[in-house]
């Protein structure tokens, strides 16, 4: 990371979901080497301390690690988890609601009701109620403060044989749309999409079994866009979905 950037987020406080593993994990590697306190979610506690391990390695602020799993349909659990946030952070200056899950990628007819409302819960009932409990603490922030949802283009245009994945996405652009303009005028919350493209992650590996993961971004190479949004310099940029790779 170029010095200009080391101190982007200098004690901002950053949540960021499916921290364990892909682009959420090197973004939270990106968001702590730029100077934040990164609190890790995920549903596997030995892949967020791996991820707590690696910021800790690199001497940077101390990271903390939060299991959850997005599937549950309790909203106390998601009041629980915003209250310890709360107790020990007292704010957030950023959230990155990162973690979602594949499904099948088959024909609408054939796909499985258990696995449809396994996508639906997590990538959409699960961001819905992070979003609706971690605002009041983004409207804490002393400042400015960005939340990030990752998008995909198949929620832009729907594409056969992606089911629940890309309706799931559709949704998640319509939450971003809908926080954004509830949040315009009465915040200092900006809201927007990434799409991050074709990146190397286990997801993409099993959504593109026989793709050469060599021909294909390491997330490391697309994280300019990440930091970007979450840092102060996108004040202004609000309500948009972009693309964390040029077409």
């Amino acid at each position: 990371m170029t010095a200009d950037k080391e101190h982007t987020l200098k004690n901002r406080v950053i949540l960021v979901t499916g921290g364990g593993y892909g682009i959420g994990r090197e973004a939270a590697l990106t968001y702590a080497r730029a100077g934040a306190t990164v609190l890790l979610l995920g549903r596997t506690e030995e892949a967020l301390n791996d991820t707590y391990d690696l910021i800790e390695a690199e001497g940077l602020p101390q990271a903390a690690v939060l299991p959850f799993d997005l599937e549950s349909e309790d909203e106390n659990l998601f009041i629980e988890l915003t209250q310890l946030i709360g107790t020990h952070f007292g704010h957030l200056d950023g959230a990155l609601l990162n973690a979602s899950v594949l499904g099948q990628r088959t024909m609408l007819d054939n796909y499985h009701w258990d696995t449809w409302q396994k996508v639906m819960k997590i990538n959409v009932n699960g961001q819905f109620l992070l979003t609706k409990h971690l605002i009041p603490l983004l409207r804490e922030a002393p400042a400015d403060a960005s939340l990030i949802y990752t998008t995909s283009s198949v929620g832009r245009e729907g594409r056969a044989y992606w089911g629940a994945y890309s309706v799931s996405k559709f949704a998640t652009e319509g939450l971003m749309q809908v926080a954004a303009q509830e949040l315009e005028n009465t915040s200092n919350i900006r809201v927007n999409c990434i799409n991050p493209g074709a990146t190397r992650t286990g997801m993409r590996a099993s959504a593109y079994p026989a793709e050469n993961p060599a021909t294909v971004k390491p997330a490391s190479e697309i994280m300019d866009l990440y930091l970007h949004l979450m840092s102060p310099a996108s004040i202004g940029t609000h309500g948009q979905s972009l693309d964390a790779q040029p077409k």
